[in-house]
């Protein structure tokens, strides 16, 4: 230990963040381990290194006995009259070790620490970094695929891109660049292992936000979303201006704010609705692109039966009832959908006695 070492670690300090306390902790409780190895001792041992030199003490913790056998462990009770009067046999007291051959040791155990507590730092920073990331997107690059799954480079780190998390049909190919949302950042002994999707609804989200500055400036409000990945989405949105058109802000002129988001979606289909304080109504838009004639709510079991034209059944209905299905996520509204020949036939059958 000598300066060099301490301009080391205040060098280290200023460039990677880890205060010099930290990485001297480390080394005292490190020589202390590598002490009692050394010298085979079992007892209390204590270090100490001076920030400003880089001078080494060590002090170990010694049975006082009559015969010394092992001088590691024990001290003669001559010797222990010397630094206290009082000492009697039994007795416990600390001692500077002796450690001309403890040197080479000691400075091989302060750089494996050293290095080590670099790379926990690192690591550390690195996590702290991408964890404040959770819930929003980053740009991926990705790296290989393996077992179905998507490997990505994400700038300080790597993330995975699990199959279940892949829109469906979409491909990868490797250096392609994509929009991820982090949905979970772990701790992991070779670094923060950062997962992240591309079916989330929170990727809709945050898209939007990117691409229509009046919901970043808080103008329009992103209400509700409802997503079936690679297929269809509905957006619901309300502008707290009456002179802002939410819808019109988010399918941009001509519609290319939109389009971008589409594009980047593997062209998943996006509905943008106007959401409305009165149920009724946005039920009704919700399920557009089908016109509805009527809708009757049940506030207190929070249903509603939607009445269409004939003509306009299976279009509010969806393929395999995803338009329905994704107007009551986006709603939180159970929806029942009946033709205006059904509700009429339903009309016209005598009540039950």
């Amino acid at each position: 230990m000598n300066v060099d070492f301490i301009e080391a670690l205040n060098a280290l300090e200023k460039e990677r963040g880890i205060k010099k306390e930290v990485l001297l902790n480390a080394v005292e409780a490190a020589l202390c381990v590598a002490y009692k190895r050394n010298y085979n001792s079992t007892g209390n041992v204590r270090a100490e290194i001076s920030g400003e030199t880089g001078e080494i003490h060590i002090w170990a913790s010694k049975t006082v006995v009559e015969k010394v056998e092992n001088p590691s462990q024990e001290i003669s009770l001559t010797k222990a009259k010397k630094v206290n009067a009082l000492y009697e046999l039994g007795d416990v007291l600390e001692e500077e070790a002796f450690t001309r051959d403890f040197g080479r040791i000691a400075a091989q155990t302060a750089k494996q620490v050293v290095v080590q507590r670099i790379r926990e730092a690192e690591r550390g920073n690195i996590y702290e970094e991408y964890k404040e990331t959770e819930n929003e997107i980053l740009t991926a690059i990705v790296q290989r695929i393996e077992k179905g799954n998507a490997y990505v480079e994400l700038g300080k780190t790597d993330g995975i891109l699990n199959a279940s998390e892949m829109i469906p049909g979409e491909s990868y190919e490797n250096n392609q660049r994509l929009k991820v949302y982090v949905l979970e950042v772990r701790k992991d002994n070779k670094g923060p292992q950062v997962v992240v999707s591309r079916t989330h609804p929170g990727l809709v989200k945050r898209l939007f936000e990117l691409e229509v500055p009046e919901i970043m400036s808080g103008v329009v409000q992103i209400k509700s979303i409802a997503r079936e990945a690679g297929f269809r989405t509905k957006v619901s949105v309300w502008s707290s201006d009456p002179q802002v058109d939410a819808v019109g802000a988010c399918v941009g002129q001509r519609g290319q704010r939109v389009e971008r988001i589409v594009n980047e979606l593997y062209n998943e289909k996006i509905d943008i609705i106007e959401w409305d304080a009165d149920s009724a109504v946005y039920i009704a838009k919700a399920l557009s692109p089908a016109k509805v004639l009527m809708v009757y709510v049940n506030e207190d079991e929070k249903s509603a039966r939607v009445i269409v034209p004939d003509s306009q059944l299976s279009l509010a209905i969806g393929k395999e009832g995803q338009n329905a299905r994704l107007a009551a996520k986006l709603t939180g509204w159970k929806i029942d959908i009946k033709s205006q020949s059904q509700a009429d036939e339903a009309a016209e059958q005598p009540a039950e006695e």
